[in-house]
């Protein structure tokens, strides 16, 4: 989950990592610090907290250096401080670490009794000792930093430098994300391709197990058996532009804004509305395949599950085909029922999500055929799956995930649309209906957003609550859980998202005069609608404040709600789309009200590629 820059060239590398780190401090940013190489000499500068505590230090003592590594920290052993920032150094040998040691103890411990001291808490700082052991018995830095790897059990995404070589740094990786830049003159690695976009597009993304020795002449990479390699080189054709801000005042509000250009890349391409077809390039499977397909999995963590639960309702409506949508984190503790005649979905918006990616493996492992549902081209996840339909959403930076909730909606809507043309559940003509009105959905997301003015006015309206209820019904139940995910990640304000029908079981004790009940209220199905009028009414009997998502014809609920939040009208498979817009806005300008750290909220990093 943290941020890791590293730099080999002909320029002043402090700078140079600084401006990278801060494309990356989504990653993490409880503390941040670099290393950097003048000659022999190793200067090394950390701070607690964000990464603006380091660059205050730097103002005074800049270090020299064309050769360097900086880290931005997401705390898992030790609290943040500036001992258990990175980079960690020991006699010469400075490393930066994402990933777990779940050894270190056993290795500390061996290492303290050879008379090693630590200067941290951190599990990370096991590896500079181990590079340094291994150079005092005469290894050369790529043998060391190899012989070091295979001691440690747990994940890593490792980069180093040495006094003793002074020219170049060793980069290697096991199930935590690490792409390469490659430039004439000059290297590059770092944890994330934003990082890299403002010196080049041409990138390497790693493999488990590569080892890499980067000089500004370029680059060397070995697989895991040690036999040198190479891999492919990919162009990435994000701009450095899409990752700014481009004068919202944070990410989260630029990329809720730019949801109507990303459905529509999304939707690019791929819709074939005079075949009421669904193109994917590359697409795997036949008809007799898709036919004898007994069960989808849907394996996905956070906002992803939420789509995954959408992407049930889609599947299961358009392709009449099973589907069991698990918490990526557990999947692979139990012993699901996975066979060859299913298909295994995976989806994370930066295809590095540690759970997700072992549990598609698991998937794999028993015979399920695998699709990546991700918006990061080469990541860990694509490159496993057997198939990948990218969401083409662009760089997410918030930590708060918007525009990828969206595009995940708009891709689960085309698979399903796909399997069910496949399977000869869903007509052409059906299927161009459905493509037709996916079609309208950038100019409707487009009016949804003109309602942002209002939504404000909500906010400031409840912003000193305590607690918020989310209640959907069908398709609106899992746009609930994503409301009040994202007003409680980013506000830290307690929400919680209920199926309408579950209110009575439980929830229905919460609500008092003080308590904002959000309400999804589309017309259509009409059986759903007329189920949450009554949830509303008994919100209202007991005095709580209804603040109702309805359509702008919808005259009845509106009259009966404390404030209204207007959608267009739309399909009963749309709306949900439509609908979580107003409550990502509602999130955004609670938080932003309160005065909390929107695109950074406290204790919570982008990617997460720890257990």
């Amino acid at each position: 989950m943290c941020g890791i820059v590293g730099y080999v060239g002909d320029k002043q590398a402090a700078p140079l990592l600084v401006a990278g780190l801060k494309r990356l401090e989504y990653r993490g940013y409880d503390s941040a610090g670099l290393a950097v190489l003048d000659g022999p000499t190793l200067s090394v500068i950390r701070a607690t907290g964000k990464l603006r505590n380091l660059e205050a230090k730097l103002v005074t003592e800049t270090p020299k250096g064309c050769v360097g590594i900086g880290h931005t920290r997401w705390a898992t052993h030790g609290r943040p401080s500036d001992e258990n920032a990175h980079p960690h150094t020991y006699e010469g040998v400075s490393v930066v670490h994402n990933g777990i040691i779940e050894n270190h103890l056993e290795l500390k411990a061996q290492l303290k009794a050879k008379g090693h001291t630590f200067s941290s808490e951190t599990d990370s700082e096991v590896f500079a000792h181990l590079i340094r052991e291994q150079q005092k018995a005469g290894k050369g830095l790529v043998d060391a930093v190899r012989a070091s790897t295979r001691q440690v059990k747990g994940t890593y995404a490792l980069v180093v430098l040495t006094e003793a070589d002074p020219t170049r740094l060793v980069v290697t990786r096991e199930a935590q994300p690490m792409v390469l830049g490659v430039a004439v003159g000059q290297s590059f690695v770092a944890s994330d391709i934003p990082a890299l976009l403002e010196h080049t597009r041409d990138v390497i993304f790693m493999e488990d197990g590569d080892l890499a020795e980067l000089k500004k002449e370029g680059l060397t990479l070995w697989a895991r058996d040690g036999k040198e390699t190479k891999r492919p080189v990919r162009r990435i054709d994000w701009t450095p532009g899409m990752a700014e801000k481009d004068g919202h005042k944070h990410f989260m509000h630029k990329e809720i804004w730019e949801q109507p250009r990303a459905v529509a890349d999304t939707l690019r391409g791929r819709v074939l509305r005079s075949e009421g077809d669904v193109h994917f390039d590359g697409w795997p499977f036949q008809d007799a395949q898709v036919k004898a397909m007994e069960r989808v999995w849907i394996l996905a963590c956070g906002t992803s599950y939420h789509s995954g639960l959408m992407g049930k309702w889609l599947i299961e409506s358009l392709a009449r085909l099973p589907v069991e949508v698990e918490l990526a984190s557990e999947f692979r503790y139990r012993d699901p029922l996975v066979s060859s005649q299913q298909l295994a979905v995976a989806i994370s918006q930066s295809g590095e999500t540690l759970d997700t990616l072992a549990a598609l493996r698991e998937a794999k492992r028993r015979g399920a055929t695998t699709m990546a549902l991700c918006n990061v081209v080469g990541s860990a996840m694509t490159r496993e799956a057997d198939f990948t339909v990218l969401t083409n959403a662009g760089p997410e930076i918030g930590v708060a995930s918007t525009k990828a909730f969206t595009t995940q909606l708009v891709g689960l809507y085309l698979l399903a649309i796909k399997l069910g043309r496949q399977r000869g559940t869903l007509s052409a003509e059906a299927a161009r209906d459905h493509l037709t009105h996916l079609s309208e959905l950038p100019k409707l997301l487009e009016q949804v957003l003109h309602t942002e003015a209002h939504v404000k006015e909500i906010a400031r309206k409840y912003m000193h609550a305590q607690d918020f209820l989310f209640l959907g019904r069908g398709t609106m139940h899992p746009v609930a859980l994503e409301g009040a995910l994202k007003l409680k990640e980013i506000s830290y304000i307690h929400a919680e998202g209920y199926a309408g029908g579950e209110m009575k079981h439980g929830p229905i004790a919460l609500i008092d005069e003080k308590l904002p009940v959000v309400v999804l209220a589309p017309k259509e199905p009409q059986i759903h609608h007329e189920k949450i009028i009554g949830n509303i009414e008994e919100v209202r009997a007991r005095g709580g404040q209804v603040i109702a998502v309805v359509e702008s014809t919808d005259t009845h609920v509106r009259g009966l709600a404390n404030d209204v939040i207007v959608l267009p009208p739309s399909t009963a498979l749309l709306a949900p789309v439509l609908a979580t817009v107003p409550l990502q806005l509602l999130a955004y300008h609670v938080a932003d009200a309160r005065g909390t750290d929107v695109d950074q909220p406290r204790n919570l990093a982008k990617s997460v590629t720890v257990e």
